[in-house]
């Protein structure tokens, strides 16, 4: 597949790599992982992740529910809890949870928070990818991210150098990301995903639609739009680190469709499935992929609260974290478990491929956090 390319910039690439080569890999651990998948669905709450359709929103009075209110709860409403949220997210619960682990669920003692204190996307994602909040960062508008990312640090290290990869459907990615002075593989927003001559007649189509379609966002694009140039790329380039951002869960909830909420959810998780049989297949990744899943905040809780989160919704620093892989352990939902961070999520990426992010980046307080012991093997 042609797909934009991206050249190095060597002043900054050399500076890092001589940071980076200073501390050794993490070889202490046994690691079987080959490449980390680090996917987010923007906004969507751990309530509905480990709970399923909440009852006081399938209605139009709260739920801003246009159409048949009575299909929607056939489709997505179960008496048990169980039943109720593996209908919602079949792969999450019928294979990450029998194969991987689960945390966020407050309601059994398990609490995944950020910590940048405003909950809200762009000091969000901040946090996760560079390990620390930053106070400097408090608009999705502020602009090209100051702060060194866990994949732009791992795209100069010579094993992964040119094999790390962002495909996200928010056009500001390009700058969390810095992409002019991170050199990453960028694909976001509304750019069409192939460029070249002597396109096949699929890339052609999808190019069209980018460029064609009538724009419920301006700066970001649907899932499903996403989706396809993400498994060709996948397929052809086979990234190392690879950071997945789908944003429908975030623009419906924001647009109070509840209904929405529940069917893009429900396709993000057909989505997240399908990347991950997609991957198993490719010999270069069966058995040896792991996928990261969580958001980059939480949203208030109640009849209106539930669309909007930020300082000032109570619940929206709460997250969510699901992991499967070779090196974790199967051990499911997790109940009465110590709390985690979102800022612990940067080194985690880095030490499931055996690199130390932490060390590489040696901040003033807090620091890069730790990565998440619980779901790495025991050394």
């Amino acid at each position: 597949m042609l797909f934009r390319s991206r050249a190095v910039a060597a002043a900054l690439l050399i500076s890092i790599c001589a940071v980076s080569l200073a501390y050794p890999r993490e070889s202490a651990l046994s690691l079987k992982t080959r490449a980390v998948v680090l996917i987010v669905s923007d906004g969507l709450r751990w309530q509905e992740v480990f709970t399923g359709a909440d009852p006081l929103l399938l209605d139009s009075r709260h739920g801003g529910v246009w159409g048949d209110a009575a299909a929607l709860k056939n489709a997505y409403w179960r008496d048990d809890v169980v039943e109720r949220r593996a209908v919602l997210l079949p792969f999450l619960w019928g294979v990450v949870a029998k194969q991987g682990m689960l945390f966020g669920n407050r309601t059994k003692g398990s609490d995944v928070h950020v910590t940048n204190g405003l909950a809200f996307s762009y000091p969000g994602y901040n946090e996760m990818l560079t390990g620390s909040p930053d106070p400097r960062i408090n608009s999705n508008h502020f602009g090209p991210n100051p702060n060194t990312s866990v994949f732009e640090w791992l795209n100069t290290l010579p094993e992964f150098q040119g094999h790390v990869a962002v495909f996200a459907t928010w056009a500001v990615f390009k700058d969390i990301f810095n992409e002019p002075r991170s050199h990453l593989d960028v694909h976001a927003g509304w750019d069409p995903p192939y460029t070249g001559v002597a396109l096949a007649p699929r890339q052609e189509l999808l190019n069209d639609l980018y460029l064609h379609s009538t724009r419920l966002e301006d700066d970001d694009i649907p899932n499903s739009f996403l989706q396809p140039a993400l498994l060709d790329y996948v397929r052809s380039q086979k990234p190392r680190a690879l950071f997945v951002g789908y944003g429908e869960t975030d623009n419906w909830a924001h647009a109070g469709r509840y209904d929405l909420v529940l069917q893009c959810a429900h396709e993000w998780d057909h989505f997240v499935a399908e990347l991950w049989n997609t991957m198993q297949q490719i010999p270069e990744y069966k058995d040896q992929v792991t996928f990261l899943i969580t958001a980059d905040h939480g949203r208030g809780s109640g009849p209106s609260q539930w669309k909007d989160h930020g300082r000032k919704q109570k619940g929206s620093e709460n997250i969510w974290l699901a992991v499967i892989g070779p090196d974790t352990p199967a051990l499911g939902e997790q109940t009465n478990a110590a709390p985690l961070t979102q800022s612990q999520i940067a080194a985690t990426v880095a030490a499931f491929l055996g690199e130390d992010f932490r060390r590489a980046f040696p901040r003033a307080a807090p620091g890069v956090a730790a990565p998440i012991a619980e779901i790495l093997p025991r050394q």
